[in-house]
């Protein structure tokens, strides 16, 4: 399509969409706006796990089977450390540690987080604009059964195990989005929001948490067209459909576009979720069914230009609750 496009996306699952996207749009046309309310300091370190994924993906480089970290990562320096007793849930390969080694570094030197990534990304090949969501923190906490987790904490240490009864953006209401992100969403070229199938509160409600980055979008005047994280009734990775049932909401893409609200312009179900079209099209959204299911290259790059499709046509249309 014609025009810019702005993704905002988490790690994984957001990541596949937007290399997909990068083989579609223009590079000076995409920009992607990556979660960091998973963000954290361990071992002394600036770790930043969703925009390295989404960096290490859109370069070429990252782990093809885990999805996160970097191919053909060596562990010498975990080895290491657990011979001294250090800490090491958090899992750091030789490789991967220079990055976090290096953000670190500019972080302390006074750099913001916006220049830090946009550097990492030229020095990785990366033609396209990613952008952090936010040069101030924003942290998400879940309230569990055990106590309040920080994300890596409940994530990874738990490995998503304790049953989750809230969640909320620490930071989020007073943090501020780059000068970066501001003229992005603010583009009068802006022709499309994309927001990846990431997970909606673990990865995206961080990005919506931001006040003035949610009013962006929501005066953007373009299609803003959500991805659902769902196929058969379960997320393709992470705890998606464990943290839906255990806040109440079901394990649904209707439920998806309920807590989207009228943020969403259009909602992209896989097929194996065409039963509940209906249901979504009479809350006034659009909707489209289509494989949504990433498995390689090919497939992302398929389900990008569909999703950029089916933005044009509501473009087009210029009214809420039609099924194109």
């Amino acid at each position: 399509m014609s025009g810019k496009v702005v993704a905002l996306c988490g790690g994984v699952g957001g990541a596949k969409l937007a290399l997909g996207l990068s083989h579609v749009v223009p590079p000076d046309d995409l920009t992607i706006i990556v979660n960091t309310g998973d963000d954290f300091e361990h071992l002394g370190l600036y770790v930043s796990p969703d925009v390295d994924t989404v960096l290490y993906t859109l370069a070429g480089i990252g782990d093809p089977v885990q999805g996160w970290g970097l191919a053909g990562e060596s562990w010498n320096f975990m080895a290491a450390l657990e011979r001294l007793g250090g800490e090491t849930w958090f899992r750091l390969g030789d490789t991967d540690l220079a990055t976090h080694v290096e953000r670190t570094r500019r972080l302390r030197s006074g750099d913001i987080l916006t220049a830090v990534t946009d550097a990492l990304a030229r020095r990785l090949g990366i033609a396209c604009a990613v952008l952090p969501m936010s040069d101030d923190p924003v942290r998400t906490v879940l309230d569990t059964d055990e106590g309040l987790l920080d994300f890596q904490h409940y994530f990874v240490r738990r490995q998503a195990v304790p049953k989750v009864r809230t969640i909320r953006y620490d930071g989020a209401a007073k943090a501020a989005p780059s000068s970066a992100v501001l003229a992005a969403l603010s583009d009068p070229a802006l022709a499309a929001v994309i927001i990846c199938p990431s997970n909606p509160w673990l990865s995206i409600a961080p990005l919506l948490a931001i006040p003035a980055l949610s009013d962006l979008l929501r005066a953007s005047g373009v299609p803003v067209v959500a991805v659902s994280p769902l196929v058969d009734g379960r997320a393709v990775k992470g705890p998606t459909a464990k943290l839906m049932v255990e806040l109440g909401h079901g394990v649904s893409a209707a439920a998806v576009a309920t807590f989207y609200g009228d943020l969403v312009t259009g909602h992209i179900l896989d097929d194996s979720h065409a039963f509940e079209a209906d249901a979504i099209r009479e809350t006034g959204a659009h909707v489209t069914v289509m494989p949504t299911l990433m498995t390689d290259l090919d497939t992302r790059i398929a389900l990008a230009r569909r999703s950029l499709d089916f933005a044009r046509q509501i473009a087009h249309l210029g009214v809420r609750g039609s099924d194109v």
